[in-house]
C-alpha cells in the first residue's frame, strides 16, 4: 500500500509539473506572439522634430502645451474664419474650404489640433479643456482679437460648439459640418484593465484607420490616395496615445449643455450634413437642431461624412452666403 500509494503521489506531482510546464509554455507563446503584432504594427518610429517641420506647409507656434501647425491666410482686415477638424485627419482635411475662403476675401485660419499632423504631441490628458486651451492661446499668439467664425467639421464640432459656449464674445457664428455629438457614455472594458485599451489601439485600432477613413466618402474611389497621406502623421511618437486620450477623455463626455448653450445664445449658426454620412448619421441632425434652433440646416446629395470636401462645388457657395450675411450684419453693429 505505502509503495503504491507513493507511486500515486509521484504521478500526480509529475503530472502537475508537466501541467505547470505546459501553461508555463503557452504563456511564453502567448507573450511572444502579443509582442510580435505589437512590433509588426508598431508605425511610430520618429520623433516630430523642427527639421522635418520645415519641410512642410504651413507655419509653426509654440504655445503652453507645445508646438502647433497652422496656416493663416488672407486679408489682415477681413473677417476671420477658423476652422477646426475632427478627430484624427489634420488640417488638410479642409483644403477645398480653406481655398475658396481666401479667395473670396476671407481671413483663414485652420491648424492642427495637439496629436495630430504636425503639432506637438504633448503626454497630457486630450480633453475639451486641452482644446478651448489650445485655440484661445492660437488665436492670443496670432494676435487675432476680433469675434471669429468658427467652424467644425466632425469632432471639430463640438470643439467649436464649447468654444462658443464658453467664449460667446469672441464668435460671430458657427459652422458646423457633419458634427459628432455625445451626450456621454460609459468608459469600456479596454479603459478598466490596465494597457489593454494601448495595445489595441496599436494593433488593431491605428492600423485600420487609414483605409478606415475612405468610408467617410460617398464615392471613395476618388480619393485613392487618401490613406497614404493619412498615413505620414501616424510614423511620429504620440499619436496613438493622443488618440486614446481624445476617446477617453472628449468623446465620452456629456456634450449636450455646450449645444444647448449656443442654442440659448442666438450666435447665427449653418449647419451643413452629407445624407449618406455612415458615421454621424443625417438623423443626427434633428437632435442638434432641437439643441440649437437658430441653425440654418442644409443637407448634402449624394456626400456622406465630408461633404464640404466631396461636393464644394454645393457647399463653399452656401458657406460664402452664410458669411456675407452673418459678417455683414454683426459687422455693421460694431
Amino acid at each position: 500500500m505505502a509503495i503504491a500509494r507513493a507511486l500515486e503521489l509521484s504521478t500526480a506531482a509529475s503530472r502537475r509539473k508537466l501541467w505547470m510546464q505546459s501553461l508555463g509554455g503557452l504563456l511564453l507563446a502567448a507573450v511572444l506572439v502579443l509582442t510580435g503584432l505589437y512590433v509588426h504594427y508598431d508605425q511610430e518610429q520618429l520623433i516630430l522634430t523642427d527639421q522635418i517641420r520645415r519641410s512642410v506647409r504651413g507655419s509653426f507656434i509654440h504655445l503652453s502645451d507645445g508646438a502647433v501647425h497652422y496656416e493663416l491666410g488672407g486679408p489682415a482686415e477681413a473677417p476671420t474664419v477658423v476652422l477646426v477638424h475632427g478627430f484624427s485627419v489634420p488640417y488638410y482635411i479642409w483644403d477645398p474650404t480653406f481655398d475658396a475662403l481666401v479667395r473670396n476675401g476671407y481671413r483663414v485660419l485652420r491648424y492642427d489640433l495637439y496629436g495630430r499632423g504636425y503639432s506637438d504631441r504633448p503626454n497630457i490628458t486630450y480633453d475639451s479643456a486641452l482644446f478651448e486651451r489650445q485655440l484661445t492661446e492660437l488665436l492670443a499668439g496670432l494676435k487675432i482679437t476680433d469675434p471669429i467664425v468658427i467652424g467644425g467639421l466632425s469632432m471639430g464640432g463640438p470643439i467649436a460648439v464649447g468654444f462658443a459656449a464658453r467664449h460667446p464674445e469672441k464668435v460671430r457664428a458657427i459652422i458646423l459640418i457633419d458634427p459628432a455629438y455625445s451626450a456621454g457614455r460609459e468608459s469600456s472594458l479596454e479603459d478598466q484593465i490596465p494597457f489593454l485599451g494601448e495595445y489595441m489601439m496599436a494593433v488593431s485600432g491605428a492600423p485600420s484607420l487609414p483605409e478606415a477613413q475612405l468610408d467617410d466618402f460617398y464615392h471613395p474611389e476618388r480619393f485613392p490616395d487618401w490613406p497614404g497621406k493619412y498615413r505620414v502623421q501616424m510614423q511620429y511618437m504620440g499619436f496613438r496615445r493622443a488618440l486614446l486620450s481624445t476617446q477617453r477623455n472628449f468623446s465620452r463626455r456629456n456634450q449636450r449643455p455646450d449645444f444647448e448653450q449656443v442654442g440659448r445664445s442666438g450666435l447665427p449658426v449653418l449647419l451643413i450634413w452629407g445624407k449618406e454620412d455612415e458615421g454621424v448619421p443625417v438623423e443626427t441632425s434633428d437632435l442638434v437642431r432641437q439643441m440649437i434652433p437658430q441653425a440654418e440646416y442644409h443637407e448634402i446629395e449624394e456626400a456622406a461624412h465630408l461633404p464640404h470636401y466631396e461636393r464644394p462645388e454645393v457647399v463653399n457657395p452656401i458657406l460664402l452666403e452664410f458669411l456675407k450675411r452673418t459678417t455683414a450684419a454683426q459687422s455693421g453693429s460694431q
